[in-house]
């Protein structure tokens, strides 16, 4: 439990002598623990930020510890405020580019590409995978992708996968953020795994904006329809694009489940969205609320939650929240 509230050291030892002799002083501590004064205020410290200490309404000016489950509570609290506001400042600048993105393609279509706007106007896919295979060709440091849709064709993740190792070997680095569904899938999971394999990064969020390819943070293409990619895509070069682009997979990247991190559930137990759902559980949401925060559906919320109960032998939500806290999964 201690673990996931960030205790080690000097100040997990303070803290559980103050859970067993709240009536301890400061120097009282410091003599029982053989520490210095001075150790144990800079622990007390660190408690309060934490917020397992409170004050005494009884005895103003006196601390005592917080019992840990509801510093664990609070803890969690605390994790989920940063998180639905993390989520905030990523559909922020996700609404902010969209709209950039839509002057930029009424210039296009208005014959006006040419006036320094940078943007080019590609019909079809035809013509959008001519480009990404010049892109990738002249590509010298960077690959950046969102990769909506989920599960993708067998065909398609082969020719990617050599695409990209080829690039690979160049000494390019290529990093790709999918969906979280993905992982069900055996083919994109697998393709996912051998992009890994080969010196690339992956990584998966529970929902994504349209799918655009970033090259070398100068050039970037995205769909003309998001709802329809075969009708072709734009390729953006001006700058404030590209600068409000980079900076949207960074924060979505930042976010993001690194794609490893489910192949070893003994060390890590959790993936990003499983643990922000529990999270959310032990706050008290339904699994309609919860799967609203993380936009999927109640019922991938119920198995989810379902299939972490199984991993932790848990036979509540209550009980798999403190389980996984004592395996440091949260």
């Amino acid at each position: 439990m201690l673990q996931i509230l960030g205790m080690q050291g000097i100040p997990e030892t303070v803290y559980r002598a103050m859970l067993k002799h709240q009536e301890m002083s400061v120097e009282q501590l410091a003599e029982h623990l053989t520490l210095s004064t001075d150790d144990i205020r800079t622990a007390l410290d660190v408690l309060f930020e934490r917020r397992l200490l409170r004050e005494s309404l009884e005895d103003p000016g006196q601390m005592f510890a917080v019992d840990p489950l509801v510093g664990l509570q609070e803890l969690m609290a605390e994790e989920r405020r940063h998180l639905v506001e993390r989520q905030q400042q990523i559909a922020d600048r996700q609404d902010m580019i969209t709209r950039m993105l839509a002057e930029s393609e009424l210039r296009t279509v208005g014959g006006r590409a040419g006036d320094g706007g940078g943007v080019e106007r590609l019909d079809g896919i035809q013509a959008v995978q001519r480009r990404l295979e010049q892109l990738s060709c002249n590509a010298t440091r960077t690959v950046m992708t969102f990769m909506p849709g989920g599960a993708q064709s067998g065909p398609a993740l082969t020719a990617a996968l050599r695409n990209d190792e080829s690039v690979l070997r160049r000494g390019v680095t290529i990093r790709t953020i999918g969906l979280d569904t993905i992982r069900q899938d055996d083919a994109t999971f697998d393709y996912a795994g051998g992009l890994t394999d080969r010196g690339g990064e992956f990584r998966t969020v529970a929902t994504l904006p349209p799918r655009m390819v970033l090259v070398d943070n100068s050039i970037a293409l995205v769909p003309i329809d998001p709802v329809d990619t075969r009708k072709g895509a734009l390729c953006h070069t001006g700058p404030g694009v590209i600068a409000s682009l980079v900076a949207l997979f960074e924060a979505t990247w930042d976010v993001a489940t690194p794609l490893g991190a489910e192949r070893d559930t003994e060390r890590i137990g959790l993936s990003e969205q499983e643990r922000q759902l529990l999270v959310l559980i032990a706050q008290g949401h339904t699994d309609e609320s919860s799967a609203s925060q993380l936009f999927i559906s109640a019922r991938t919320s119920r198995r989810m939650m379902a299939s972490i109960m199984e991993r932790l032998g848990a036979r509540s939500r209550f009980e798999a929240g403190v389980k996984a806290a004592q395996l440091g999964w949260l």
